[in-house]
């Protein structure tokens, strides 16, 4: 039927080899990962992350206290540029610490989807006044 010569029955095996390694490559890449059993966590699932004198030595950064950071520490954080860092500290300033990371959604130009990748990485710690109460009791006294 097809009168090959020698050397291109040789480059049609070659192609054919080919195709059949790329076909194979496409279908290990398509591969179902298998599901985890009930009650293990899930494979790329990380740790949360630690903070304290141990953290950098484990090789785990640290999360970033809203209410301590400075514009220049919040700049760091992916997604937030010195425009938004300034109005994380406006409003810090304006309506006093952060009680949760969920509060951010409140400073305009943070929405879900960039709280969403911020909140692994940052924290709300107590923060105390000149007398030792805390700053959430110093701004609303118990009466």
């Amino acid at each position: 039927m097809f009168d090959l010569t020698p050397s291109e029955r040789r480059g049609a095996l070659v192609l054919l080899a080919l195709v059949v390694l790329g076909a194979l490559a496409d279908l290990v890449r398509l591969a179902p990962v298998p599901a985890p059993e009930p009650g293990e966590p899930p494979p790329a699932a990380t740790a949360p992350a630690r903070t304290g004198p141990g953290a950098r030595e484990a090789g785990v950064a640290p999360r970033t206290d809203l209410n301590a950071a400075g514009e220049a520490e919040l700049d760091r954080l992916p997604g937030i540029g010195p425009v938004l860092a300034a109005r994380i500290v406006a409003h810090r300033r304006t309506h006093g610490p952060f009680r949760r990371p969920e509060e951010l959604l409140a400073v305009p130009g943070i929405g879900p989807r960039l709280f969403g990748r911020l909140e692994p990485l940052v924290e709300t710690r107590e923060s105390r006044d000149s007398t030792g109460r805390t700053m959430q009791n110093a701004r609303h006294p118990i009466e």
